[in-house]
């Protein structure tokens, strides 16, 4: 079955020096019909047929996975960027072959990361960093090189069932 999911993050505070952006990559937590694993890592890169699903420790390899980006948009302001992620993935019910968990849609504890980019004027000179659901709140990002602030994460990206 084909859902949906649809994922918002905010970034606030910003400085307006480091000129961020939002990545095309992001990770989003899926139970894997392909490995029957509950909450893998799946990456999905923006513009990709497929994502890449993390599979196990024990047997069974990272691999592709039936999911992709369907949308992805950007708004920004004076102190703020968003985000909004619409996620395709094909979901089929199952057991997990490990523990005997069964399989959810999205899954039972939703995860997920995105990526941001920016560039140093002080150092000129780029840098990366990340949001991710699982982070203490608020949440200040700093510049790696010259440690000045880049924003405030204060909630967690949201994550709602489309369909």
């Amino acid at each position: 079955m084909l859902r949906t999911a649809a994922i918002t993050a905010e970034l606030t505070g910003l400085d307006g020096r480091h000129q961020l952006y939002w990545r095309s990559r992001l990770e989003f937590s899926l139970d894997c019909f392909v490995c029957e694993r509950l909450g893998r890592t799946t990456v999905f890169e923006r513009g990709a047929e497929r994502a890449l699903c993390s599979g196990s420790r024990s047997g069974f390899k990272s691999h592709h996975t039936a999911a992709r980006i369907a949308g992805f948009d950007t708004t920004s302001g004076r102190d703020r960027i968003a985000v909004r992620a619409l996620l395709d993935f094909w979901w089929a019910p199952f057991t997990d072959t490990r523990d005997g968990g069964r399989s959810a849609a999205p899954t039972s504890h939703p995860w997920v990361r995105f990526h941001l980019g920016y560039h140093c004027p002080e150092a000129k000179e780029s840098g990366t960093d990340s949001l991710q659901t699982n982070l203490v709140r608020p949440h200040r990002l700093t510049c790696k090189h010259c440690e000045g602030p880049l924003g405030v994460d204060g909630e967690a990206p949201a994550v709602r069932l489309l369909g």
